[in-house]
């Protein structure tokens, strides 16, 4: 008896089983299977295929390099210093061509500190005092300028002093800025090269013009249309195009998003690779606070005299910070992915003719009788059946 029920098991295993179709003359169901159809094959060509390049390997590992190099010059007047021309290598922080820059635009200066005693600032709140018990001997003021001596300074006995400290004096003086002290920044040019290359395909570029013109680089500033090969970028333009004016920006500073954006199409003639470049002001939101806009920052140059006595002078700089990223990825035809898209719009196909066989046996008022031609229950009578059981 098991060898037998095995024996109709494996013969039935090695049978060929087909679907059962019926045509039903329905114009309802019919044109919604043919719109189903139509829109995914519209969705297979269209979406899959043109606009996200489906029959594409791609590569999105891109490996790049920035050079950046500012050009321009400016002169300042003032009471501590005198006049001063400032180029490049004393506007740029740091100097060395990174993809993260700072151009000061303006500045508050401290000239002549030497190490010895002085008042504490009066902007550290930590430092103001009404007796010497307020300034402990030997502790730091907290965000302050030096270590306290314990003494009290004051003008009179009604007033709040500032405790004496040992540090650089005078401390930094205590104003804010009213003006840019380089007006003409907006008029410098920042040089951005990027090189990059997508290693599965072996593809290299750069966003530099590649011409014999040895002039071409000293008369081209970047434009969209007419110079995108161009990269040459003006500062007043940058904060243009991020939706700023560069006025608004140079007194108290700034940070400036510069992004790159790579979207190669290998398969295309010149391989349709070209740099596009989105410009976004970072320190500032859609609110009206202003205590977080601005960019500065604190830096000093060093000196002695004839003495040979140490001095120094404090620069509180404000400018704008530059922050240059760089995105892309690469495509180019690979059977694998063409294969593998084709099949899923097939069986997306298949998904139009459950959809309707639902409305058909379920919905529609004639769904016993389909449901009836659709699925057959095969009938065996009591004797055929009496006789297979005495077969077994």
């Amino acid at each position: 008896m098991a060898w037998g029920v095995f024996k109709e098991l494996l013969i039935s295993f090695l049978d060929y089983k087909t679907e059962k179709f019926i045509v039903v003359k329905n114009k309802k169901i019919g044109i919604l299977y043919r719109l189903i159809q139509l829109a995914i094959i519209g969705y297979v060509i269209g979406w899959v295929f043109i606009i996200k390049k489906g029959y594409q390997e791609t590569d999105e590992a891109i490996q790049t390099s920035v050079l950046t190099k500012l050009k321009g010059v400016s002169v300042t007047n003032t009471s501590e210093s005198g006049p001063q021309v400032w180029g490049p290598e004393d506007y740029v922080i740091p100097p060395q061509g990174e993809d993260v820059l700072f151009v000061v635009t303006n500045f508050l200066e401290t000239p002549n500190q030497k190490l010895g005693y002085c008042a504490e600032s009066t902007r550290v709140l930590h430092g103001h005092c009404r007796d010497d018990e307020d300034c402990e001997e030997g502790q730091m003021v907290v965000a302050g300028n030096g270590m306290m001596t314990g003494r009290c300074l004051r003008k009179d006995e009604d007033s709040t002093g500032s405790c004496e400290i040992y540090g650089w004096c005078p401390a930094e003086r205590d104003y804010n800025p009213e003006g840019p002290m380089l007006t003409n920044a907006e008029n410098f040019t920042i040089y951005i090269k990027n090189y990059i290359q997508f290693s599965k395909f072996q593809f290299a570029k750069s966003n530099v013009l590649e011409t014999n013109d040895d002039f071409y680089l000293r008369k081209c500033r970047y434009d969209e249309e007419l110079h995108p090969y161009c990269p040459i970028f003006r500062l007043g333009d940058i904060t243009r195009r991020a939706g700023y004016n560069f006025h608004d920006m140079d007194t108290v500073g700034g940070s400036i998003s510069i992004m790159i954006e790579w979207d190669c199409d290998l398969d295309k003639v010149n391989f349709n690779c070209n740099p596009q470049y989105r410009f976004t002001r970072l320190d500032t939101s859609d609110s009206n606070m202003t205590i977080t806009k601005g960019f500065n920052f604190r830096h000093t140059r060093y000196f002695k005299n004839a003495a040979g006595e140490t001095y120094r002078s404090l620069f509180k700089v404000y400018g704008i910070r530059f922050n240059i990223m760089v995105h892309g990825k690469a495509g180019k035809f690979s059977i694998i992915p063409a294969t593998i898209n084709v099949a899923a719009g097939l069986a997306l196909m298949g998904g139009a003719a459950v959809l309707c066989d639902v409305i058909l046996l379920y919905i529609t008022k004639e769904r016993a009788t389909h449901r009836e031609r659709k699925f057959e229950t095969p009938r065996v009578d009591n004797v055929e059946m009496s006789e297979r059981c005495m077969r077994t």
